[in-house]
């Protein structure tokens, strides 16, 4: 049996616990209509519940009761695990809308989720996704193209040096570039500008770097004039092939 199977073989109806969405967090709840037109539309038409949440809310932490299964809409999430010492490990970014999480192999989380920005997500029960052929399969597809960057997540954590971690980790906030279906340089020039959704703290965590060798990697490709950051706190890449060719993966 494969992760996915696994995963939403789990998902058998049992008896709801409450908690997993937790009180005085939500913004804006309400159910998701049978047929919705809505920005992310892979999963959200089984009878979910739409809830807006502020920045850095935890939607549950490890150890909840697994009563839920979640789908972002907007925003951006981190699943991340606390080891003995309080050391966090970022294990999943998630900033593509549809993108799946909450599934657990066990009747509890085995991670935490957190937003990092304010977003949207659809909270699924979970005895209606184990009783929903169509709606674990739609779940498994996606989880198909979640996994693929989950093994890139890993070769760069098990090969690529600092910069090229860096580097891998700003391509991969740039919608259309570095991948197979890469767009290439548009007509206007090959810059852009990137809001990056996490400290220089939480992109060490992620990328199994410290915090000193994060910032001495951007102030490095500062250096070399590939980026900048304006007023904003906005990080402007002024050559995206550039920054490409660092990744360690051309």
């Amino acid at each position: 049996m494969n992760l996915e199977a696994g995963c939403l073989a789990q998902l058998a109806p049992g008896p709801a616990r409450a908690g997993s969405l937790r009180q005085g967090h939500a913004i804006i709840a309400r159910s998701v209509p049978e047929a919705h037109s809505g920005r992310a539309s892979s999963v959200e038409d089984a009878g979910g519940h739409r809830t807006r949440f502020a920045q850095h809310v935890h939607l549950f932490r490890e150890s909840d009761p697994a009563t839920h299964v979640y789908q972002l809409v907007d925003g951006a999430v981190m699943l991340y695990k606390l080891l003995p010492d309080g050391r966090r490990s970022i294990v999943e970014v998630l900033i593509n809308a549809s993108d799946v999480f909450g599934l657990s192999s066990s009747p509890i989380y085995d991670c935490s989720a957190e937003t990092l920005v304010a977003g949207e997500v659809i909270a699924y029960d979970r005895a209606i996704v184990g009783r929903s052929p169509d709606l674990s399969r739609r779940i498994a597809a996606r989880l198909q193209a979640q996994f693929c960057v989950m093994h890139e997540h890993a070769a760069l954590l098990g090969r690529k040096t600092a910069l090229e971690r860096v580097a891998s980790f700003v391509m991969r906030c740039i919608p259309g570039r570095g991948g197979f279906d890469c767009t290439g340089p548009g007509g206007g020039g090959d810059s852009t500008h990137v809001k990056l959704a996490m400290t220089r703290e939480e992109i060490a965590d992620y990328l199994g770097l410290t915090l000193e060798t994060v910032s001495r990697a951007f102030s490095e490709l500062r250096r070399r004039g590939i980026v900048t950051t304006d007023r904003h706190g906005q990080l402007c890449v002024n050559d995206v092939c550039r920054i490409c060719g660092l990744t360690g993966t051309h």
